[in-house]
């Protein structure tokens, strides 16, 4: 799989009509660019308390099975990494009440060295047993989606017309 393309002019694209254009890539990546999927599936993702977790990663997970049906591994695959997105977060919130896990913010500083550095400098957990539980949901649905047999299929195709080099 080729890595996933920042350089696109994300807001003018609509990524339904130009599948050719999207990049798997890493975990996470792209989530909040790639529309129309970002607008459909956004206002439901939502993990504050469990019943709240269950009730989003529910309705994500039938948007991602929807977007099955249609043959659509773009939204199918957004979907998914929506899924991936509540757990990462939940976890976050769950080992950090905060959601922050380095004193400084890795990414907004210069160098190599001083990133490597920051992310050693982590804050101490404060554990949160309702934001655990709330992971717990969303990883169940996010396993459901990355194991699906016809969303594996449909990933070796993209990748195999358009991510191929």
């Amino acid at each position: 799989m080729k890595q996933f393309d920042y350089s696109l002019d994300f807001k003018n694209l609509d990524f339904r009509q130009h599948p050719e254009l999207y990049r798997v890539g890493k975990g996470e990546q792209g989530v909040l660019l790639v529309e129309p999927y970002k607008a459909e599936i956004l206002p439901f993702w939502r993990f504050k308390t469990p019943e709240i977790a269950r009730e989003s990663s529910s309705k994500i997970y039938s948007l991602f099975l929807e977007y099955l049906d249609a043959g659509d591994f773009v939204g199918a695959d957004m979907a998914r990494k929506f899924l991936q997105m509540g757990y990462t977060r939940s976890r976050r919130y769950a080992n950090h009440k905060s959601g922050r896990k380095y004193k400084q913010n890795p990414q907004k500083l210069e160098s190599v060295a001083e990133q490597t550095a920051a992310r050693k400098d982590i804050l101490p957990l404060a554990a949160d047993p309702v934001k655990a539980e709330s992971a717990a949901i969303f990883q169940e649905k996010w396993m459901l989606a990355k194991t699906n047999e016809k969303y594996l299929q449909l990933l070796a195709r993209h990748g195999q017309m358009y991510e191929s080099s």
